[in-house]
C-alpha cells in the first residue's frame, strides 16, 4: 500500500486527478530499466520502488542522511524521512502551472524585490525581503485573482485559469527570489563610481550583471544530473519551503503520519503569529534579549571577560539568545540533519573555543592589542586600517607608503577563519574523490526513469531542458563576460577570466553535494581573492572581478539547483522553469542597475558617513576595503615566508616552550589529509560514527567572524532537540515531528520576515531612525550589550598615546 493509499482524500482532491496517459507514463516510468538492465552494473535499479532501491543506488556511497538500518520499505516514496515529511509522492500534470496569472504576479514581484531590494542594500540598518515574503504575499493576491478577475479569453490566453494552484505559486515565487537579492556585480559598479572614480556606460554595466547571474546557471544545469535527479540528494532548505507551500494550498499527503489534532495551517498560523509578535521584543524593543551575553554585564569592564564570554567581539560562552534571528543566522536548525550539526559544532568548539584562545592569549600574530575577533583590519596603532595612505593615484600599492605607515594586522578569529577556508578547499575535493566518485560516474549515464527515486521517475513524463542549451546560454554568457572586461579598463586578462571559471566548475559539484546533503554552502571567496592576489598583485579591480566570476558563479549554480531541486518536489515542467527563471534574472538584474543608477544620482552623500538618511553603502565599503586588502596589499606581504602570517605558532610561553614555526597556508595540507584518515579506518568499521564526518567540520564556521558564538550554539543545541531527541532517540515523537518540523520553521522564519520588515518601515525607516531616539533606544536593555568592553571591541593590551605595536 501507497503512502498515499494509506491516507485517503477527498475524490474532488487535486492529486487523484491522474488522467489515463499520465498513469500509463507513471506505470512505465516506474519499470523502466527492468526489461534492458545491465546484469554488470553494480549500480543498476530495475524496478526500484522501495528502500532496497536506495541502497543499490548507494552500495559506494555511505549515506550519512540514510538510516542502515532501515527496514521498512516505501512503495513510490522517498525512504528520508526528512523528504516523506514535506514533499507530496504523487502528481497531478493537469495542474496549471504557466498561465497570465503567473507571469503578471511573477514579473511584478521580480522587478519590486529586486529594485526594493537594492535600494535597501545601501542603507543601514537595512532588511532585505526574500523568498518566504513573496511565498506569503503572492497567496492572498492569487486568490484574489482566481475569485474576481472574469474568466474570459483574449486571443485565446485565459484571464482567469480557475483557483489559484499550488504550481503557480511555486513559479511565482522562484520567479520573484531567483534574481531578489542584489548581486555581487552590482556592489563591484558602486566600488568602481564611489572610490575609484571610474563611471563606466551602462552597456558594462549590464553585461557585467547578465553575465555574473546567468554563467553560474549553466552550470548549474549541466551539473543537475549530479545535484538535483539523484534521491540523497535533498537539499534540506528546500523542505522548508515545500512544507510552507503544501501548507498553504492544504495538501494531504502521506507526511502527514498518522497524528491527529490541529491541522498543519492552523499551526503554522499561530506559529507564525506568536514569531510576529516575540520579534518586537529582542528586534526592537528589549535588543538585549538578542545579545544576551549576561556574564559581560556582570563584569562589563574586564577585557579577558569581553573576549570569552562576549557577543560583538568576542567568543560568545555565554551562549544563550532569545531571538530566532540570531538562531537562524546560519540556517534553520529544524532544516539541518543532526549530523552535519554535529560536525559543525565540533569544528567551532575545536577552532574557536579551544584554538583560537591559545592562539590569542599566547599573543600570536600580536593578538593581544586587537579584539579576538573582527571584521576589520588595524594598523599599528589599534585603529581601523587606512587604506588611502598606501594607495598611488592609480590605485596600485605604494610601498614606501606602505612601509612608513603600518603593516595590516587582523584579529586572530578572522585569521583562523581563513585558515579553515584553505582547509575546507582541499578538504572538499578529497572528501567528493573518496566517497562521490562512484556516484558521479554512474549519474553521468544514468536518465531520469531510472532513477530509485519517485520524485525523478515522475518528473520524467516531463520534456527535460537539452543540455545543449545549457552550453548556448554558457556561450552568451562568456561573450558578454569577455566583452565587459576587453572593451572597458578593468585590469583583468581573458586567461585570468578563464582561470576564474575553471575555479567555479571544478568545485560546482563537490561542494554542491556537500551543501545538498549537510545544509552548508561551501565559499569560495578566499581562496579566490588568495589566488588573484598572488596571480596579478595591484590590481584592484581585477580582484573584485575574479572572485566575482570564480565564487559567485559556483554560487549562483547551486543556488539555480536548489530552484531545480524545489522544481522536482513540487513537480514544476523544466522548461518552463528554465524560461521564467532566465528571464527574470535578466529584467531583476536591470531593475537593479536602473534603481543603482537613479540613487547614485539623486541621494546626496550617499555612501558617506555623512548621509543623513543612513545610506552609507556598508557592503559597498567592506567591499572596497577588501580589495585593496587582497588587490593592493595582496597575500604576499602577509602569507608568504618572513611575513607576520606565515607563522602559526609563534610561541607557547605556558608550556615554556617555542613551538615549531608553521605556515598558515599549510591548512591546505591539514585540508587535503583530513578527510582520508577516518576514510580508511571506516574501511575497518563501516557503520561506526566516521561515516558522520564531513568537510563541513572545517567549513561550517565560514561565517565567522560575521557570526559568533551566539549563532552557533544556540543554533546546534535547537538541532540536537528537533532531529536527534525527537525524530531519532523518541521514535514516539516522530509523527509530531513529522506534521509540524518543517511547518514550525517555516513559520518562525516567516513571522520574523514580516515583523523585521515592519519594524523596520513603522519605527525605523520614517524619521531617519530617531524614533525613541532619547527613550526606548536609549535605556540599558537596548544599550547595554554596546557600552561594555565587548561592545566597544577593547582589547587586553592597550597603548599609550603615540605608542605602536608588532614593531
Amino acid at each position: 500500500m501507497s503512502s498515499f493509499e494509506r491516507f485517503p482524500q477527498p475524490q474532488d482532491h487535486p492529486l487523484h486527478l491522474f488522467n489515463a496517459s499520465f498513469n500509463e507514463d507513471f506505470a512505465e516510468a516506474q519499470t523502466m530499466g527492468s526489461q534492458d538492465k545491465d546484469t554488470n552494473s553494480a549500480y543498476h535499479v530495475g524496478t526500484l520502488n522501495s528502500a532496497s532501491g536506495i541502497s543499490a543506488f548507494s552500495a559506494d556511497f555511505d549515506d550519512p542522511n540514510l538510516d542502515p538500518n532501515q527496514t521498512v520499505e516505501f512503495d513510490d516514496d522517498s525512504p528520508y524521512p526528512e523528504v516523506r515529511s514535506a514533499v507530496a509522492n504523487t502528481d497531478d500534470p493537469s495542474i496549471p502551472t504557466m498561465t497570465l496569472r503567473t507571469w503578471v504576479l511573477g514579473l511584478t514581484f521580480a522587478v519590486l524585490m529586486a529594485g526594493v531590494n537594492q535600494f535597501l542594500f545601501f542603507r543601514y540598518p537595512s532588511v532585505p525581503i526574500g523568498a518566504t515574503t513573496a511565498q506569503l504575499v503572492s497567496f492572498p493576491l492569487g486568490r484574489l485573482w482566481a475569485s474576481y478577475i472574469p474568466r474570459k479569453r483574449i486571443f485565446g490566453v485565459s484571464l482567469n485559469p480557475g483557483p489559484f494552484s499550488i504550481k503557480e505559486h511555486v513559479l511565482i515565487t522562484i520567479m520573484a527570489s531567483v534574481g531578489a537579492l542584489p548581486t555581487y556585480a552590482t556592489d563591484i559598479i558602486a566600488v568602481q563610481r564611489m572610490y575609484y572614480n571610474q563611471r563606466y556606460s551602462f552597456s558594462y554595466q549590464w553585461f557585467l550583471v547578465i553575465s555574473a547571474q546567468l554563467i553560474g546557471f549553466s552550470a548549474g544545469g549541466i551539473a543537475s544530473r549530479f545535484l538535483v535527479t539523484p534521491p540523497n540528494m535533498i537539499w534540506p532548505t528546500t523542505l522548508v519551503t515545500c512544507a510552507l507551500f503544501n501548507t498553504l494550498h492544504s495538501q494531504q499527503y502521506g507526511g502527514n503520519g498518522l497524528l491527529s489534532g490541529m491541522s498543519r495551517g492552523r499551526f503554522f498560523l499561530y506559529a507564525s503569529t506568536g514569531s510576529f509578535v516575540w520579534y518586537f521584543f529582542p528586534g526592537y524593543l528589549f535588543q538585549a534579549l538578542s545579545y544576551f551575553s549576561w556574564v559581560t554585564w556582570i563584569w562589563p569592564e574586564n577585557a579577558v571577560v569581553a573576549q570569552l564570554f562576549g557577543y560583538v567581539h568576542g567568543l560568545g560562552m555565554s551562549v544563550i539568545t532569545f531571538d530566532w534571528a540570531q538562531i537562524a543566522y546560519i540556517g534553520s536548525p529544524l532544516a539541518t540533519p543532526w549530523w552535519a550539526a554535529v560536525n559543525i559544532f565540533i569544528g567551532f568548539v575545536v577552532f574557536f573555543w579551544i584554538l583560537t584562545p591559545i592562539l590569542y592569549f599566547t599573543n600570536t600574530w600580536k593578538s593581544l592589542y586587537m579584539p579576538i575577533l573582527s571584521r576589520h583590519v588595524f594598523d599599528n596603532r589599534m585603529q581601523p586600517y587606512n587604506v588611502t595612505r598606501i594607495l598611488t593615484p592609480d590605485l596600485t600599492l605604494n610601498m614606501e607608503a606602505y612601509e612608513s605607515y603600518s603593516p595590516l594586522f587582523m584579529s586572530t578569529g578572522l585569521v583562523v577563519s581563513y585558515g579553515l577556508s584553505f582547509a575546507t578547499i582541499t578538504a572538499v575535493l578529497v572528501h567528493a574523490l573518496l566517497h562521490f566518485q562512484q556516484q558521479i560516474i554512474q549519474q553521468s549515464r544514468r536518465s531520469l526513469r531510472e532513477e530509485p527515486d519517485v520524485h525523478a521517475r515522475l518528473m520524467s513524463v516531463y520534456p527535460q531542458v537539452p543540455e545543449w542549451w545549457y552550453v548556448v546560454l554558457l556561450g552568451i554568457t562568456f561573450t558578454l563576460g569577455f566583452l565587459s572586461i576587453e572593451l572597458w579598463h578593468t585590469q583583468m586578462p581573458v586567461w585570468a577570466f578563464v582561470i576564474a571559471l575553471l575555479i567555479s566548475y571544478t568545485f560546482v559539484i563537490p561542494c554542491g553535494m556537500i551543501q545538498a546533503i549537510t545544509n552548508q554552502e561551501i565559499g569560495l571567496n578566499v581562496i579566490t581573492e588568495l589566488t588573484i592576489g598572488y596571480l596579478l598583485p595591484g590590481r584592484l579591480i581585477a580582484t573584485m572581478l575574479f572572485k566575482m566570476f570564480g565564487y559567485v558563479t559556483m554560487q549562483q549554480a547551486l543556488t539555480f539547483a536548489a530552484d531545480l531541486k524545489l522544481g522536482q518536489y513540487m513537480k514544476i515542467p523544466p522548461r518552463t522553469m528554465f524560461l521564467c527563471q532566465i528571464m527574470c534574472t535578466v529584467i531583476a538584474g536591470t531593475t537593479q542597475l536602473l534603481v543603482q543608477s537613479w540613487m547614485f544620482d539623486h541621494i546626496p552623500y550617499i555612501c558617506s558617513n555623512m548621509q543623513k538618511d543612513g545610506f552609507i553603502c556598508p557592503n559597498t565599503q567592506v567591499s572596497a576595503t577588501s580589495s585593496i586588502v587582497w588587490g593592493v596589499v595582496g597575500p604576499k606581504l602577509q602569507f608568504s615566508p618572513g611575513q607576520l602570517y606565515h607563522i602559526f605558532f609563534h610561541s607557547l610561553i605556558w608550556m615554556e616552550a617555542n613551538c615549531h614555526l608553521v605556515a598558515l597556508l599549510y591548512f591546505f595540507l591539514v585540508g587535503a589529509v583530513a578527510p582520508i584518515v577516518p576514510w580508511l579506518l571506516m574501511k575497518k568499521w563501516p557503520n561506526s560514527f566516521l561515516r558522520y564526518i564531513n568537510p563541513v567540520i572545517f567549513n561550517g564556521t565560514c561565517r565567522i567572524p560575521r557570526a559568533t558564538a551566539l549563532n552557533f550554539v544556540p543554533w546546534a543545541a535547537r538541532t540536537f532537540y528537533f532531529l536527534l531527541f525527537l525524530m531519532v532517540r523518541y521514535r514516539r515523537y516522530f509523527p509530531w515531528w513529522a506534521k509540524y518540523n518543517y511547518v514550525l520553521s517555516a513559520a518562525l522564519d516567516s513571522g520574523l520576515a514580516l515583523s523585521a520588515i515592519t519594524i523596520f518601515f513603522s519605527l525605523q525607516y520614517p524619521r531617519g531612525d530617531t524614533i525613541g531616539v532619547n527613550t526606548i533606544q536609549k535605556w540599558w536593555g537596548n544599550q547595554v550589550f554596546r557600552t561594555n568592553y565587548d561592545g566597544l571591541g577593547i582589547p587586553v593590551r592597550q597603548l599609550a598615546p603615540d605608542e605602536t605595536f608588532g614593531t
